[in-house]
């Protein structure tokens, strides 16, 4: 798997002019208490939030999210019991302005599109099969107009233009992000896969879904924590 991961294989996924950028390695956990204060069920409210947080620290954009156990999830019934909600984050969130586009991380061919349209889903939805190394890139958080781009089976290149980041309407619930993740096995999951698991799960789902860190090292050359 870190063979796969070696960043010469894979393109940003987002512009890399953007990413290059200094980005605030943002915290989403349970341990921020600061999210006590917004209503992150109101995508305008989390996010003038989220770009309070960047002015503050000097950064122009923010990401992060892998392996991080996040209470915001109660927000939404897609989740779970609010007292029992899925929690833990499997995959990096890029938070940058809806209509930003966004590129294939890594040659592969189309293995399936969505369109999750529930409160606090992904929208719309695109899912990479890199064969050649035993992985599948999921795109969430898309504008609805990138499906209409995209066929399952179509050949991809790396850094293909795939769609676009939608807007909280699409979002259904997000402030626009691109939830990126890696997966090692998708079993019957089509258009779809969990992004979000129960922390007792953890360690099956981290195993499943690698850390893209090393990748994510790459890209964003300049990243400051919180």
């Amino acid at each position: 798997m870190k063979n796969a991961l070696t960043s010469k294989l894979w393109h940003p996924p987002l512009p890399p002019a953007l990413m290059a950028q200094t980005a605030l390695a943002l915290d989403l956990s349970a341990a921020n208490t600061a999210l006590q204060s917004i209503d992150v069920g109101k995508p305008k409210q989390f996010g003038a939030w989220i770009d309070a947080q960047c002015q503050a620290n000097h950064c122009q954009w923010a990401l992060g999210g892998y392996n991080e156990d996040r209470a915001i999830y109660a927000m939404s019934p897609l989740f779970g019991d609010p007292a029992n909600a899925r929690s833990v984050h499997l995959g990096v969130d890029f938070w940058l302005p809806a209509n930003t586009p966004v590129f294939a991380a890594h040659a592969g061919t189309v293995h399936s599109l969505g369109n999750n349209a529930r409160f606090g889903d992904y929208g719309g939805t695109v899912l990479i099969e890199h064969a050649d190394i035993g992985l599948t890139s999921l795109y969430g958080h898309l504008a609805s107009r990138s499906l209409d781009t995209l066929q399952v089976g179509q050949a991809i290149a790396a850094g293909q233009a795939i769609g676009w980041l939608g807007t909280p309407e699409e979002n259904l619930g997000w402030p626009p992000h691109l939830h990126f993740q890696l997966i090692a096995d998708t079993g019957n999951y089509r258009g779809d896969f969990p992004g979000v698991c129960h922390a007792s799960e953890r360690a099956t789902w981290l195993a499943r879904c690698p850390n893209p860190q090393s990748l994510i090292d790459s890209w964003c050359p300049s990243l400051v924590a919180a």
